[in-house]
């Protein structure tokens, strides 16, 4: 007959049951599913990125353009000799470089030949630029040795005046200044559609944060139960939000330097291309290479602070 076993070999269940572990955080978070971001969102950044990126071009190109004719012409003056003679108005144009030679600040003068007035004028008066019977203005260009402002000119002038009458002055840069002004009302209007598109980005980003975690709102509960922390599952939508939105930023930025550079082959054909000239440099081209990181960051940040909005309300 069998001897039943002692009580004291029988399971003891005094309280000290190892209970089940809780599983660990970073476990319990691996279980959310992937929170994709909703709808073809990492297109719409890449419109947006290449729009920012065309934008952005254009307005560096202006503003180089800008830059490089107002260097141009900062210190060069004009003088016209006004006289229908031209007897008269060729010995008046030699007395005139012969004085400016001796102005003080004054770096250089040249008196135009008037076959090369003629080419210039050749466009708007046609063949008649070439006659006599047209009394064209003896031109000098004068070169200062700083930039020529409205007392300079004035001094010019009045040096002129006194020993060769009939003469007229000009800043060149004065007939750049309408230009300028335009050129500088584009550049406004890039930095603006650049700050407005930088604008939808994020409110592109903040929706498609928002549908996902709401898509995920039940597992995110739960999984706070298992004991997730709010920057574990933070981290598994961020990591989404940066894959969607590097691939968007990527793409958005190859189709912008895609257009520039077809642009820029357009206005090569010009003389004036936006690549070449007066167009973009080395620091232009690092600007526009950083624009799609900025795009990858800005759509961090916003998906950052949108998650954790919406982890607080769930408190």
């Amino acid at each position: 007959m069998t001897t039943p076993p002692p009580l004291s070999a029988a399971p003891q269940n005094d309280g000290d049951e190892s209970q089940p572990e809780r599983p660990r955080g970073r476990a319990a978070a691996r279980l959310l599913p992937p929170a994709r971001l909703t709808g073809p969102i990492p297109w719409v950044i890449a419109i947006l990125i290449a729009l920012v990126v065309i934008a952005a071009a254009g307005g560096l190109a202006l503003r180089n353009l800008a830059t490089s004719a107002s260097a141009g012409l900062s210190s060069a003056i004009s003088v016209q000799v006004i006289e229908p003679a031209p007897d008269l108005r060729a010995s008046k144009a030699a007395a005139a470089v012969k004085l400016l030679t001796g102005i003080e600040g004054v770096a250089a003068v040249r008196l135009v030949p008037e076959a090369e007035l003629a080419a210039m004028l050749e466009p708007w008066l046609g063949e008649g630029a070439a006659s006599e019977d047209v009394p064209i203005p003896a031109l000098i260009d004068v070169e200062l040795g700083q930039t020529a402002g409205p007392a300079d000119v004035a001094r010019i002038e009045a040096a002129l005046a006194a020993r060769v009458p009939g003469l007229r002055v000009d800043a060149q840069g004065d007939f750049l200044r309408p230009v300028n002004d335009a050129l500088a009302a584009l550049q406004w209007l890039a930095l603006g559609l650049v700050a407005l598109v930088a604008l939808a980005t994020a409110a592109a980003v903040w929706l498609a944060a928002r549908n996902a975690f709401a898509g995920a709102r039940d597992t995110v509960e739960i999984m706070h139960l298992l004991g997730a922390s709010d920057r574990q599952i933070s981290a598994v939508f961020l990591r989404d939000v940066l894959r969607e939105a590097a691939a968007g930023a990527v793409l958005g930025g190859a189709l912008g330097v895609a257009a520039i550079w077809l642009l820029g082959q357009q206005f090569a054909a010009l003389g004036s291309g936006m690549v070449g000239g007066g167009g973009l440099v080395l620091a232009d081209w690092l600007i526009i290479g950083a624009i799609p990181l900025a795009g990858v960051l800005l759509a961090w940040l916003t998906a950052r602070i949108t998650i954790a909005l919406a982890l607080r309300d769930m408190l």
